[in-house]
């Protein structure tokens, strides 16, 4: 078997230099041409996967603060909402207090005129009745006088009639 190896490798001797020399010479073409520009594309990649990752990063915290902002925004936005509610409710309660107080006023004044019409209409009507107790009194005073009773009883008698006359009216 050593013969057959021995064999082998003096016949292919010459093609396994040459072939070590080929690869020897394109180890070289390639580290001189292709070896540098595939490593710069490697260090390029790595780079902008680099830049990359910064970038998400950034955006990550950006989107934090972002987010962060607008919890702070809502959160004062609900704050004035609710002041404006909490307004809002004062200003109606206020009004409808005020129109309370208004109509109560205006309640009072209509009462008061009503109490002023009434005593004004008490007063004409006492004023009434007393011109028509003077006109009353001044015709029985008038009859008396002109039917010039002779006796007491005559007199008694006719003052009952005018009475019952003027009750009956």
């Amino acid at each position: 078997m050593e013969e057959l190896f021995d064999g082998l490798l003096n016949d292919h001797l010459g093609f396994v230099v040459w072939a070590a020399v080929a690869f020897v010479i394109l180890l070289v073409l390639l580290a001189k041409f292709a070896w540098k520009p595939i490593m710069a594309a490697i260090a390029e990649r790595e780079r902008s996967i680099e830049d990359a990752l910064l970038k998400a990063d950034a955006a990550k915290e950006e989107m934090a603060r972002l987010t962060s902002e607008n919890e702070s925004l809502l959160k004062q936005a609900r704050a004035e909402r609710d002041l404006i509610l909490q307004e809002g409710r004062h200003m109606k309660d206020q009004i409808i207090n005020e129109a309370k107080e208004q109509a109560q006023a205006e309640g009072a004044r209509i009462i008061e005129r009503a109490r002023i019409e009434i005593n004004n209409q008490k007063a004409i009507a006492l004023a009434d009745v007393k011109n028509q107790v003077a006109t009353l009194s001044v015709d029985i005073a008038e009859k008396i006088l002109r039917k010039q009773i002779a006796t007491q009883q005559e007199q008694d008698k006719l003052v009952a009639d005018l009475l019952k006359e003027v009750v009956i009216k």
